[in-house]
């Protein structure tokens, strides 16, 4: 058998820190050289080769720091809203912002090593760093065409409940109504994924782990498909000793997201 040929993809580095409304200098890309490559059967064996994943780790450290920076409002999908906020916190103090940063650190090499391409919207975990706004973070997955696009976060409501759920996009005329349908299957698809890993759902929200949501500008600006997932509960002392743990944060939150996402992409 004839080897296979396809010419080569290189993916540029992104990493957006403003909060303007135009895509933020040096955006990535993807650029296709014009020499051929031969695909061997080990590079065709990764599942995920040529898809192209962007992860959101939501808020940043920093955020609390730039009030007049998060402050300032945006259009988040046809209403105005701040550029982003500081998220919640477990008791103990440990920051959301740092908890998605980890989970999306391990899910990013959880894809890569399925062969798939994958983007931070954001390039650090750091004190001094803020942003980006919902607005740039919900088109970022459009500057480098990705296939599908998730926003991780973790929700700070009251102690009893606990549980994760997946947020899909509403349907907007001339917003989400061109990926409404394929983000209600990657939501479906990712909360299969966390499901298997062992998290239960929510106890709230309906029950079903399942939320819809139409004034999110992480999903109103999103031309593919896309959800945000609410990973557990960092008021509730279980969830939030979960989420403490590294081995949580890969082994289960990460690796359920993966399962997820590799099932939509290979669809």
């Amino acid at each position: 058998m004839l080897p296979v040929v396809a010419l080569a993809v290189t993916a540029c580095s992104a990493s957006p820190t403003s909060g303007t409304s135009a895509p933020p200098t040096g955006a990535a890309r993807l650029v296709v050289r014009s020499t051929p490559t031969v695909v061997t059967a080990a590079s065709a064996a990764k599942p995920l080769a040529g898809r192209v994943v962007v992860i959101d780790p939501g808020h940043n450290l920093g955020n609390s720091r730039h009030a007049a920076q998060i402050g300032r409002l945006v259009n988040a999908g046809g209403s105005r809203k701040p550029c982003n906020t500081t998220g919640t916190a477990t008791a103990s103090g440990y920051p959301e912002a740092t908890f998605a940063w980890s989970v999306a650190t391990y899910l990013k090499a959880r894809l890569v090593a399925q062969g798939a391409t994958v983007y931070l919207t954001r390039s650090s975990n750091s004190a001094s760093a803020w942003g980006p706004c919902v607005d740039v973070r919900g088109r970022f997955g459009n500057t480098v065409h990705a296939d599908a696009v998730v926003s991780v976060h973790a929700d700070g409501t009251a102690s009893r409940f606990h549980g994760f759920f997946a947020i899909r996009p509403a349907r907007k005329q001339g917003w989400t109504d061109d990926i409404y349908t394929g983000s209600g299957r990657l939501a479906l698809d990712v909360r299969a994924g966390l499901q298997a890993a062992g998290l239960p759902r929510a106890n709230y929200n309906g029950g079903d782990g399942l939320d819809t949501r139409g004034d999110l500008g992480t999903l109103n600006w999103s031309n593919v498909p896309t959800v945000m997932v609410e990973l557990g509960n960092m008021k509730n002392a279980t969830d939030a000793a979960h989420m403490r743990s590294a081995s949580w944060r890969d082994s289960v939150y990460a690796a359920g997201l993966a399962r997820g996402l590799a099932t939509f992409l290979r669809r």
